[in-house]
C-alpha cells in the first residue's frame, strides 16, 4: 500500500488583536501669553499702552500675546509692573499636577493674589480666567483700611456680599452702612469708595461683569 502523506494539523483562525488604547492628551494650561493678553483687557489697556509701558515695540508684545515670541524674565517683570501684579501672577491660578481642572477651577492654595502695600486691603480672583461674562474676587479690608480717597468708577457692574464685618460704601453722595449677610450693586460707571469703618476684618465677595480686574 502507497505510504499516506502525513496530516496536516488545521490551520488555527488568527486571533484578532484589540488595538492598544491611546491615552488622551489633557489640553495643557493657558500659555502665559494668553494670561498677559487678559489680564491686560481686564485692566482696560489696550495693546499699544502696554508696549509702550514696558519700552517694546507693538507687534513684539502681540506677537508674545499670540504665543508666537518667547519672554524674558526681564520683559515679564515689566510687563508685571505695567499690569499691576507681581510676576508671580502669571504661574498661580491653577495647579499643574492637574491641567484638566484649568479654566473651571481654583483651588484655596492656588488663588491669585493681589496687595495693597499700606492700605490694608487684599484682593483674591476666585475667577479660573478672566475670559468669561464676569470674575469673582474676594475683597479682605483690616479695620480702618480704604480703598482710596477720591472715588473711582469702573465700566462694570459690581455686586456683592458682605462675609464677614463691615463695609462702608460711598456711591457718588450716597453711603450705606452695611454688616455680615448684607449684599449690595454698584451701576456701571458709577464712582465710588469702600473702607472699613468697624473693629474687625471686613471680608466681602465681589461680583464684576464683564471683568475689570
Amino acid at each position: 500500500m502507497p505510504r499516506q502523506p502525513p496530516a496536516r494539523a488545521p490551520r488555527r483562525a488568527p486571533v484578532a488583536r484589540t488595538p492598544a488604547r491611546r491615552t488622551q492628551a489633557v489640553p495643557a494650561p493657558s500659555p502665559l501669553g494668553s494670561q498677559i493678553r487678559d489680564l491686560r483687557e481686564a485692566r482696560g489697556m489696550n495693546l499699544a499702552a502696554l508696549a509702550k509701558a514696558v519700552g517694546r515695540s507693538i507687534g513684539y508684545v502681540s506677537q508674545i500675546e499670540r504665543g508666537r515670541s518667547e519672554i524674558s524674565i526681564s520683559t515679564l517683570k515689566a510687563i508685571s509692573e505695567a499690569l499691576g501684579v507681581q510676576i508671580s501672577w502669571f504661574f498661580q491660578g491653577y495647579d499643574p499636577r492637574v491641567p484638566a481642572e484649568h479654566g473651571h477651577i481654583v483651588r484655596r492654595e492656588h488663588r491669585r493674589r493681589l496687595d495693597f502695600p499700606g492700605t490694608g486691603i487684599e484682593e483674591e480672583l476666585l475667577s479660573p480666567t478672566l475670559t468669561g461674562e464676569a470674575e469673582l474676587i474676594l475683597s479682605t479690608f483690616a479695620p480702618g483700611a480704604r480703598s482710596g480717597d477720591e472715588q473711582v468708577s469702573r465700566m462694570a457692574e459690581q455686586s456683592g456680599y458682605v462675609i464677614a464685618g463691615e463695609l462702608e460704601l460711598s456711591v457718588g453722595t450716597r453711603r450705606f452702612e452695611l454688616r455680615a449677610g448684607d449684599s449690595f450693586r454698584i451701576e456701571r460707571g458709577a464712582a465710588f469708595t469702600a473702607r472699613n469703618p468697624g473693629s474687625v476684618t471686613s471680608v466681602s465677595l465681589w461680583v464684576i461683569a464683564p471683568p475689570r480686574y
